[in-house]
């Protein structure tokens, strides 16, 4: 049944077979990336634990695990969350439902092929795009079909009104689009190698364009699609402010745009362009706080709920973490502070509180609300499990960042100190000595969110196995005593 049936129930008003698929697979591409992040970090400690395999090294594994959590596990849950949301918002079922499974199909196959090609060595060396072009017309390919899921549905919506959460998602769709076409123009020599049609600092201003973009785009307005429908539903309160939601559209995808240079602060980059990058970056801040401010103040009301509902829990912490990382961003654009961040463990910080703290929070959050509703099942199987996810989640996210904060500040200072006749206070391996105890706590931070993520596996097989709930439930307190019956009284003399 293709049409939006009045009184059908939810499985069958809509397409809820590729939400699950993408669901499911948003969890175990999750643990895969995750689990390969916690290998090099291990690697930084222990270098022996590549086997001096190839496939294993650290330069090959890295763009495997920033594809795996970028792609793999933040793509997987942002097709199962747009493709509900619009289906939810706009009344009706999602557009041509063969289309759709492709792209589950599709994007599968660019994951997979990613996961043989980057260990193997082949790679365009580009930040957030070492895919080869094989790999990039299939993207392009599964892209375009999406954006036409999407938007068909859309187009055909019951509703008159277009919810702010799918202007976020359809912005992510037509700009990811624009960024991956323009960044990855490049000449095949052979199957699995390319050149970059740019070349010397033009390649590098092209690359940071989409680099920046692709964390503005693939990991901030999209996730924000998220937010605006999944903390109102959970906090069961409406948006706190409808206005603001639309400023908050409209600049932050305009300032975003131009806040790529950066990345290239007292680099061979004209100064001008380097200027241009830091003043909207600072700008940027104004947009990524007021988005940050409507979703937590869209709680009024409704704050008693953070004591008892940790998916809520999930969902604000995500929040914060989103205005802490764009307040550091911006500040890391200034000049004079990149000049100690850059190349150090700061920017690895900063990178992490907002792909661990924002990106990965409020996708859990948000795939605890939809998992038992696209399963039939009335709730989670352990909500005991979600507050405890909860909680090693946000002991390893803190653990990680200020481990990497301190260590990035330390390096910085390290490498800048000189003595009174010029030479380096420091030798390179003196900073690295110093860093590595460090990297122990890091470590500690990634197992610790690898383990959550584990917890939440477990509870989602659970949960669509359908079995009785973990939680005990609450005793009934014990039925009063009974009444004795009356003693018969004896008959009156005569």
């Amino acid at each position: 049944m293709d049409a939006y049936a009045i009184g059908a129930p939810p499985t069958e008003r809509f397409n809820y077979t590729v939400v699950r698929q993408f669901a499911v697979m948003t969890v175990v591409w999750g643990i895969v990336g995750m689990a390969v992040g916690a290998l090099l970090a291990a690697q930084l400690i222990w270098p022996a634990l590549n086997f001096d395999i190839p496939w294993l090294s650290y330069g090959r594994l890295r763009p495997l695990h920033t594809n795996a959590v970028i792609f793999a596990f933040g793509g997987s849950a942002l097709f199962a969350t747009s493709y509900y949301v619009v289906q939810r918002t706009c009344q009706v079922r999602l557009f041509a439902a063969p289309l759709a499974a492709f792209t589950f199909w599709g994007w599968q196959a660019v994951i997979v092929a990613a996961a043989i090609t980057l260990p193997m060595g082949y790679t365009s060396s580009k930040e957030y795009a070492e895919l080869e072009w094989p790999i990039d017309l299939l993207i392009t390919v599964v892209w375009v079909v999406y954006a036409i899921v999407f938007f068909g549905t859309i187009m055909r919506r019951r509703t008159r009104h277009i919810y702010v959460a799918n202007w976020f998602f359809g912005a992510y769709i037509l700009t990811i689009a624009l960024l991956h076409i323009v960044n990855n123009m490049e000449w095949p020599a052979t199957l699995w190698k390319s050149y970059s049609a740019y070349a010397g600092v033009q390649d590098a201003m092209v690359q940071w364009w989409y680099g920046h973009n692709a964390v503005g785009f693939f990991l901030t307005t999209s996730f924000l699609g998220m937010m605006y429908y999944f903390v109102p539903k959970q906090a069961e309160r409406p948006i706190y402010s409808y206005r603001l939601s639309i400023v908050h559209f409209w600049a932050l995808n305009f300032v975003y745009m131009w806040a790529g240079p950066h990345h290239l602060q007292n680099t061979s980059l004209p100064d001008w362009a380097q200027s241009l990058g830091m003043v909207f970056s600072l700008i940027l801040l104004a947009p990524s706080w007021g988005g940050m401010i409507n979703g937590i103040m869209t709680l009024s009301g409704a704050w008693h709920k953070l004591r008892t509902d940790p998916i809520l829990k999930f969902l604000v912490t995500a929040l914060s973490f989103y205005g802490m990382s764009t307040f550091e961003g911006s500040m890391m654009s200034i000049k004079t502070v990149n000049a100690l961040s850059h190349y150090t463990d700061w920017t690895i910080g900063h990178v992490h509180s907002g792909a661990l703290g924002w990106v990965a929070m409020i996708t859990i959050g948000s795939m605890y609300y939809m998992f038992p509703r696209l399963f039939g099942a009335k709730e989670m199987y352990s909500k005991r499990l979600i507050e405890l996810h909860f909680w090693i989640a946000t002991v390893g996210v803190v653990l990680y960042i200020a481990a990497m904060w301190v260590a990035g500040v330390m390096q910085g200072l390290m490498w800048r100190a000189t003595e009174p006749d010029g030479t380096l206070t420091y030798t390179f391996v003196e900073t690295v000595k110093a860093t590595y105890p460090f990297y122990g706590v890091r470590l500690l931070g990634g197992l610790c969110f690898l383990s959550g993520m584990l917890l939440m596996a477990w509870n989602f097989f659970k949960t669509a196995q359908g079995k009785a709930a973990f939680d005990p439930p609450v005793a009934e307190p014990p039925p009063p005593p009974p009444v004795p019956e009356p003693a018969p009284q004896p008959a009156l003399a005569a």
